[in-house]
């Protein structure tokens, strides 16, 4: 069995609001040990911050929440056996992306037993902040995603395809145009290869930075996808808190109207959408207000935080619920 990469913490982990984990009025030994330990790391963030550090901190912006989380056990979850049939090929390369005014990166992963040539399924697979086209799934590679076994079953065959979205959240801002770069070029790629095609059906996919952009894909073009799985989606619920936290998320107040997934989310409604997102996730009230205008949707808020463990253990769901909804 290929032995996967290990799991990454996403850079996205660091935004949002967040609430520090609820105490005991009376603590035992090894919780004040450990509260102890967490103020100390708490406290060095602070002081390499400033003065501001205790409210960045309290807010999630500065990693010291995730620290005091940890420290705590929240972000502990239980790492799945993750089993894979032999991965099909995959292939890198660049193209010059209009949209996007730069050359990109990209990965077109096929699943066992295929290869080019091949008229499948698609999987649009987005990326979190700070990452590109080779590192946007956590704990595994685009081929052991579409080769991966879930409770013993392998996945309808699909293919999957990743590229380079920047940091720009997956949507338009002056002189980069990520959206319209998968839309646009990135898509049409694909088809004209066999992949994604309207008969096969195309699916959008995305951790963090990633699964908000594959809610926004989707949301602004309900025609073309068949179905969505958003991990850890980074839903903020004003312009005020993006901006605080990720000031190049939105370019303005209106941008962030404009693309708000928790605002647009009735365009889903024909749309299969599965949503998870760790309790002690720092996104949890954009989450929550994008889930409650879902009213159909697959929606997971289990034990995790933003981070690596939380979006390994999700991705064999997320893969079954696509595979479900492409294979029909």
């Amino acid at each position: 069995m290929p032995t996967a990469p290990r799991p990454r913490s996403d850079p996205d982990a660091t935004e949002g609001r967040g609430a520090a984990p609820a105490g005991s009025a009376e603590p035992d030994r090894p919780s004040t040990r450990r509260r102890f330990l967490a103020w100390g790391l708490g406290t060095a963030v602070v002081a390499a911050a400033g003065v501001t550090g205790v409210e960045l901190v309290d807010r999630g912006v500065l990693p010291g929440h995730g620290m005091l989380l940890t420290v705590e056990g929240a972000c502990a979850v239980a790492s799945p056996g993750l089993e894979f049939s032999t991965p099909g090929p995959a292939s890198s390369g660049r193209f010059l992306s209009r949209a996007r005014r730069r050359v990109v990166g990209y990965t077109i992963a096929y699943p066992p037993g295929h290869g080019p040539g091949s008229v499948l399924p698609l999987i649009v697979m987005l990326h979190g902040y700070g990452a590109d086209h080779t590192d946007a799934l956590s704990g595994m590679s685009p081929a052991q995603a579409v080769a991966i076994k879930v409770d013993g079953r392998p996945l309808v065959p699909m293919a999957m395809v990743t590229v380079d979205g920047g940091g720009g959240y997956w949507h338009p801002h002056p002189g980069d145009d990520p959206l319209g770069m998968v839309v646009d070029e990135l898509i049409p790629m694909c088809r004209a290869r066999g992949l994604g095609r309207p008969a096969q059906g195309l699916a959008t996919m995305g951790i963090s930075m990633g699964g908000y952009g594959a809610l926004v894909v989707a949301e602004r073009y309900p025609a073309m996808v068949r179905a969505v799985a958003a991990i850890s989606p980074a839903v903020w619920t004003t312009y005020a808190e993006a901006h605080g936290a990720n000031p190049g998320a939105y370019s303005s107040a209106r941008d962030f109207a404009a693309y708000d997934a928790v605002t647009h989310a009735s365009a889903l409604a024909g749309i299969p959408v599965r949503v998870a997102s760790g309790l002690d996730d720092p996104f949890q009230p954009g989450v929550r207000a994008l889930a409650a205008s879902l009213h159909h949707a697959t929606v997971d808020f289990s034990k995790g935080c933003h981070s690596g463990p939380f979006f390994v253990a999700q991705e064999p769901p997320s893969l079954a619920f696509l595979s479900d909804h492409l294979g029909g």
